[in-house]
């Protein structure tokens, strides 16, 4: 199309005129690799972590730099060849180099022995070809009218909608092209779970950690609406969340934080309610990371320094009851994105997974939606395209930020030149455009058109706080305009988003010791001030601790909060936001007392002085504030590069404890410590300290954490929080899982990481239950300032329960259908007078010689021939008959305390004990018991009573048959149900026979 009509696939800003080379600044994390990238074009991006942001690195952040003067040499006049070659500096680094080569050379060559335990093709069986959307009556409508847009898309226009432009290409973290003439728009991608990365006026949420502690369905949906509703007032077409993987495998993970908890109903219904609420706003939610990201180390090829990225291996029932569980309630939430992960599944990259994408996504679950790489966790072009893949993400290679995309004008190239089926490109590009009606991004009164013919798209930048800055801030244009319109995204009055989060942070903390009745405080400080000793001084606290105040340089001195300094109120790494304000325990705490009896004691640091002993030892009252932190795994801080090392508190926090647990008041006093965590925390070290009395896992709770602490503290919000892991005794008390593999190579192991998940069904607290270990705090646990209790179980079951399922259904729709003519490779040319920008990803071709046709070698078991269906597929979430529900579990919950509340009652299923298979006589291994549901009831105190009710549908009482490739329902013997306040505080039982 002539360059004349204006035909751009990028986005279109007002322009500003600025001087030449007054470069706009950019966001601190992103100002240094900006600047090495466009210093040279051909530097070694493989060389540094795609998401650290200081460029040169290998993987992680560094705090130090040269200063400019090591920078300049004096020039040194020429040598030798004899000098320049053969001097033993050079000389040594041609040895090293040759030992590289050679290293390498071995590796390609006596890799076949390695792949007898991986074999080249991975261990996934493939499944092609890719399932077409459009076949679930839910979407109907949308695939209807994208139908209808796709048949006017050219080839180019297609492509140009499936790639993204590249990173720093355009204002988000990920853009997609537009089709501007057909009113299309480009697509803003952006994190993440718990707010809107590098923007501003917006709210910083409680981590998923902590919502999944508050085990309450509705705050988990009000805060997806709330989250919905910011994204898309910033003009946010996708949302980079909620997170369900890692699912919390091994509980030292740098990113479980970001999910909801290592149990796969907990986290498949906080899943399921955070999208729905996301998605009534209108935008596109995204479950990630499918599947097996349960580690930070080895997550990507080169990242630490591995040719290829960690391979999980899981077996087929694990995968299914655990992993890909709460992706399942995600598709059946209607989720219109999944995001596949960056590392491999059973030696094949998850992102080029035909058996995940196709066979059990697309498939088994009936996902409709689209497919987006984790940002650069795609490895292949074609094989990726015909795996399921439908959306690469930013764009770029396998490189950083190097203009050379595995599709963009590859895609194009593969596509007429027929690699690629003209119906693969097809289905990919509907699916997207579907999704993109579906959520109602085509009503122009929500979602106004991109400038220059609305002023909708995003109304920030991801690159620079300035107002104005570069439209395409990764490349060579200087164009700018203003970028940055702060519009305040927070709400406003009683619909203030910070009165969500601070009930949530509030819910979401756990209150798992309480002696002597130490908690809730006074604010006048004694709480019988009428006794004599009482009376000769000023009730004494110290509030001790650097997790109690703010970092001192700014709430967000640190980048992608990579650092643990001052209070912790989130993880590190792409998840995370920029807080617009942060209000500290001390600042809370000074408000809250009374100061006329109170006097307060401020020690905020590491370690008590040993000249200020008076700090503790003169004191009624010691609360002690300690942290553990992770994050994702470009970031090292403290020597953590991102999964933890050990489950113990950092920065001192076990001394301090211990200190103020042995010493407060001489021994005389009480103590209190709130552990602000990214998960299970150990507090053996000091747990038994003569004054310590109570304890409190207060997670990240956000912007609000220190008035959410205070709720708790004093009372005003009666504790309901539950644990959502189990907290051990030791790390050696969580099995198997517990090790993270930093160790990347062995003697059978020269090809990928290899992470064997030998523990199958047995994390957390099913390992507990498993092999009888006690631990400290169970799953599920929490205690409550009143008593409650559970009585009057009913068990009604639903007649009509089979073996198997129901029979698959027919599709709710037919799949749209398109002509499978390859068009001329003219139409794909990049028009004349066009001129481009470097590193932008685009899907034009240079020339029709660029099209070259040949036998392409497919992937190994790849065919266009149709594959049996799953009988478990059919709609959302898989076949419909597995969500029928089959019995409903009832009892009396009472409030026998004073002070009204929430209870958490919990449901667990025991499965049949000794069933075996009835065809193969083979014994089936079931857990201890699998929580199957769970309530959060209010109730009045004075023991006020309330009904509880629990379904149970055919899948809970199911299990993954591997040899059946189905959900089998046991058919004989007895299943246990237990109602209670934790996995190991079960109240009422009761069991019911399988008829």
């Amino acid at each position: 199309m002539p360059a004349e009509e204006g035909y751009e696939l990028r986005g279109k800003y007002t322009k500003i005129d600025h001087p030449e080379g007054d470069d706009a600044p950019l966001r601190p994390s992103l100002e240094e690799a900006y600047r090495s990238a466009s210093d040279s074009e051909n530097e070694d991006v493989d060389e540094f972590d795609p998401l650290n942001y200081d460029a040169g690195t290998l993987k992680r952040k560094r705090p130090s730099r040269k200063g400019a003067n090591e920078f300049l040499e004096p020039t040194r006049p020429r040598q030798s060849w004899a000098r320049r070659n053969l001097v033993p500096s050079k000389f040594c680094c041609f040895l090293i180099g040759l030992f590289f080569v050679v290293l390498f050379a071995l590796l390609g060559a006596g890799g076949f022995w390695v792949y007898k335990q991986a074999p080249k093709d991975g261990q996934s069986e493939p499944w092609y070809p890719t399932p077409k959307g459009g076949t679930v009556r839910e979407w109907k409508e949308s695939y209807r009218k994208a139908s209808a847009l796709v048949k006017q898309m050219t080839v180019v226009e297609k492509v140009n909608i499936t790639t993204g432009t590249g990173w720093m290409m355009d204002m988000c973290v990920g853009s997609t092209g537009a089709v501007p003439r057909l009113g299309f728009p480009s697509l803003c991608l952006q994190d993440g779970p718990l707010g809107i990365r590098f923007a501003d006026n917006i709210t910083a949420f409680p981590a998923g950690v902590t919502v999944g502690a508050t085990w309450n369905p509705d705050l988990m949906y009000e805060r997806g609406q709330a989250l919905g509703k910011e994204f898309r007032m910033k003009g946010i077409n996708v949302m980079l969340g909620p997170s369900m993987g890692p699912l919390g495998r091994t509980p030292a993970g740098g990113r479980n934080w970001e999910g909801f908890g290592p149990d796969p109903v907990l986290q498949g219904i906080a899943a399921a309610q955070t999208i729905r609420g996301i998605q009534d706003e209108g935008v596109m939610a995204t479950a990630k990371h499918f599947v097996g990201n349960e580690q930070e180390h080895f997550r990507q090829a080169w990242e630490w320094g591995t040719p290829n990225a960690i391979s999980s291996n899981i077996d087929d029932r694990t995968l299914h009851e655990l992993y890909a569980w709460p992706f399942a309630d995600s598709i059946r939430a209607g989720a219109a994105s999944v995001m596949c992960s960056y590392n491999q599944v059973n030696n094949s990259y998850a992102c080029g997974n035909s058996k995940l994408l196709n066979g059990i996504l697309k498939d088994e679950m009936g996902f409709q939606g689209f497919v987006q790489s984790d940002w650069l966790a795609q490895r292949s072009g074609v094989a990726s395209a015909l795996a399921g893949l439908d959306m690469s993400m930013p764009g770029d290679g396998l490189k950083w930020q190097d203009g050379k995309s595995l599709w963009g004008s590859e895609l194009t190239k593969a596509v007429l030149n027929t690699s690629v089926p003209m119906d693969r490109l097809d289905d990919m590009v509907t699916r997207i455009v579907a999704s993109w009606y579906q959520l109602g991004q085509d009503d122009k009164s929500k979602w106004p058109a991109p400038p220059p013919e609305g002023d909708g798209g995003p109304n920030f930048s991801s690159w620079t706080n300035e107002e104005v800055g570069k439209i395409h801030a990764g490349s060579d244009d200087e164009t700018t305009a203003v970028v940055n319109k702060f519009i305040d995204v927070q709400g406003k009055g009683e619909n203030a988003h910070g009165l969500l989060a601070r009930k949530i942070a509030a819910e979401g903390t756990v209150v798992v010791l309480n002696e002597d009745e130490v908690l809730p405080l006074s604010r006048n400080g004694w709480k019988d001030p009428g006794n004599s000793k009482n009376k000769n001084h000023k009730f004494r606290v110290a509030i001790i601790g650097e997790d109690a105040r703010e970092n001192q340089n700014g709430v967000n001195d640190c980048p992608d909060k990579g650092c643990n300094v001052g209070t912790l109120a989130s993880g590190w790494g792409s998840g995370a936001v920029e807080f617009p304000y942060l209000v500290s325990p001390i600042q809370a705490l000074r408000k809250a007392f009374n100061d006329s009896t109170v006097q307060l004691t401020e020690a905020l640091v590491e370690k008590i002085p040993s000249g200020n002993r008076g700090l503790i030892e003169d004191q009624d009252l010691c609360i002690v504030f300690i942290n553990s932190d992770s994050g994702e795994g470009y970031i090292e801080t403290d020597s953590i590069q991102g999964d933890r090392k050990n489950l113990r508190s950092q920065r001192g926090g076990d001394y301090l404890a211990k200190d103020a647990g042995d010493n407060c008041g001489k021994g005389q006093g009480s103590t209190i410590v709130v552990i602000h965590s990214v998960g299970p925390t150990l507090v053996e070290n000091w747990i038994n300290s003569t004054t310590i009395k109570g304890v409190i896992m207060a997670h990240l709770p956000g912007q609000e954490s220190g008035n959410a602490i205070v709720d708790i503290l004093f009372g005003d919000i009666n504790p309901s929080g539950r644990l959502p892991y189990t907290v051990g005794k030791s790390e050696e008390d969580y099995g198997p899982s517990y090790e993270i593999l930093t160790k990347a190579f062995n003697a059978k192991n020269l090809v990928a990481p290899q992470q064997n998940f030998t523990e199958g069904l047995y994390i957390d607290y099913r390992h507990f239950d498993k092999f009888n270990i006690t631990p400290r705090y169970e799953f599920g646990f929490g205690l409550s300032y009143t008593k409650w209790h559970l009585s009057s179980l009913m068990i009604q079951q639903k007649a009509g329960r089979d073996l198997f399922a129901a029979p698959r259904p027919a599709p709710g729709a037919i799949a749209p259908s398109y002509s499978k003519d390859v068009p001329d490779a003219k139409t794909a040319l990049l028009p004349k007078g066009w001129r481009k920008l470097k590193k932008y990803i685009y899907p034009y071709i240079d020339s029709v010689k660029d099209v070259k046709k040949g036998k392409y070698s497919y992937p190994k078991g790849y065919s266009t021939e149709p594959h049996a269906q799953s009988p478990m597929g059919g709609d959302q979430g898989g076949n419909p008959d597995l969500y029928t529900v089959v019995a409903n579990v009832q009892a009396t919950l009472t409030n026998q305390g004073d002070v009204d509340g929430h209870a958490v009652v919990q449901m667990y299923v025991s499965y049949p004990e000794g069933y075996k298979d009835d065809e193969t006589g083979e014994l089936i291994d079931f857990p201890v018991r699998v929580l199957r549901g769970f309530k959060k009831v209010w109730v009045a105190g004075g023991s006020k009573r309330a009904m509880v009710n629990l379904p149970l549908t055919r899948k809970d009482l199911s299990y993954w048959c591997t040899r059946r490739q189905i959900w089998v329902l046991p058919d004989k013997g007895y299943f246990n149900v237990e109602l209670g306040f934790s996995s190991r505080d079960l109240q009422v039982k009761g069991q019911f026979p399988i008829v």
